[in-house]
């Protein structure tokens, strides 16, 4: 059975269904780059240009229900996002990061898409901008290469075409331009059809990694260890993943320091201190050559790669395993773990993950339910 974000696509039942929709009559837009008016506004064009275009008419329809509820979500968050300066110039700065934030949460807890499914519609949320400024990123081939990891890069044109002449500008033509080049780009460096191919693990994970990354550079593979990172909110299994692991592989908790030391989850104050505890047992197990596995939610791109760093610089191979059950399952199961957490922890928890990807991390694995 196919997943469709909503059965009833007319707007207005589009607006008393979901809240996020109705707000978007209320977010104003720059006037140069969008005199058609508002975000509703240009968000209903983006999805007729969409729904017209020959190439999504020849898309099967799940493909084509993944376009239409990103054409739907590219702007959520501008309703967080948008500032008027004092000339009346309005800029909606990190807005495409931050609505990929609210997709993944819209589509986890309150319309439940498939991990695969949702985690591309996430992907054309965040990257729905890039192929329109793609030359002006300070390395467009990384950017390209990354984001061809994560979406499809064809459908990710198609989505900024809608996006290009679902609004009123003088400058339409010059942003149709702007995405030729950005497919014959793509094309060139080997990434439109499907991502580019690197010769290791290792090569792949030092080029998005290193600030001078060469794309053909083959790194030798000298590795003294080999870490694996867990990842995933609370309650979502990782502890029964451990208990199913190899046990001869010493496990480094932060739940099982802080409860050591009677410190609760929620002392901002005393986390700190609980990190580099864990940190210094990390570095024991480091210079032995020892493998280990790192228990924590791990749940931002920052907080894995400052512990990726770490990792890395004694040499250790990394895998990534991130867990992660449906939103039901998962409340259930964290109301009957040993120490719960309050739901509304939980929920700023969800509002802030951020899955995984493939660049972070030598190998990355997805445990999904």
């Amino acid at each position: 059975m196919e997943w469709k974000l909503t059965a009833d696509k007319d707007w207005l039942q589009l607006e008393k269904q979901f809240s996020w929709i109705a707000d978007m009559r209320n977010v104003p837009q720059d006037p140069i780059h969008h005199a058609e008016g508002n975000v509703a506004i240009h968000t209903q064009l983006v999805l007729e240009h969409l729904e017209q275009s020959i190439k999504y008419i020849g898309l099967n329809s799940q493909r084509q229900e993944i376009l239409w509820a990103a054409a739907l979500l590219h702007d959520v968050e501008k309703r967080s996002t948008t500032l008027i300066d004092g000339q009346g110039r309005v800029s909606s700065p990190n807005h495409a990061r931050k609505g990929a934030q609210t997709a993944r949460e819209i589509l986890f807890r309150d319309v439940e898409a498939p991990f695969t499914l949702r985690e591309e519609i996430v992907g054309l949320v965040r990257f729905h901008g890039l192929p329109l400024w793609l030359m002006d990123k300070v390395n467009p081939m990384r950017s390209a290469l990354e984001a061809s990891l994560r979406v499809n890069m064809a459908e990710l044109k198609l989505l900024a075409e809608a996006d290009a002449k679902g609004r009123v500008c003088q400058d339409q033509s010059s942003l149709l331009d702007e995405l030729e080049l950005f497919e014959l780009y793509a094309k060139e460096i080997g990434c439109w059809e499907s991502p580019r191919p690197f010769s290791t693990p290792n090569a792949q994970f030092t080029y998005f990694n290193s600030e001078d990354g060469y794309v053909d550079y083959i790194p030798f593979d000298n590795f003294r260890s080999k870490v694996i990172m867990l990842s995933g909110l609370p309650g979502m299994g990782k502890d029964h993943y451990i208990a199913n692991h190899n046990r001869d592989v010493p496990v480094i908790s932060l739940d099982d320091i802080r409860r050591q030391h009677r410190i609760d989850p929620t002392d901002r104050k005393r986390n700190g201190w609980v990190v580099q505890q864990a940190k210094e047992q990390a570095k024991m197990y480091l210079r032995k050559g020892q493998d280990f596995i790192w228990n924590a939610t791990n749940i931002t791109a920052l907080m894995r790669k400052q512990l990726i760093d770490l990792f890395v610089s004694y040499q250790a191979y990394v895998e990534l395993v991130y867990i992660e059950k449906p939103h039901r399952q998962w409340r259930v199961q964290n109301r009957d773990r040993a120490y719960p957490l309050p739901d509304a922890v939980l929920d700023k928890m969800l509002h802030n993950l951020e899955v995984p990807q493939q660049t972070e991390a030598h190998r990355l694995r997805y445990i999904v339910e």
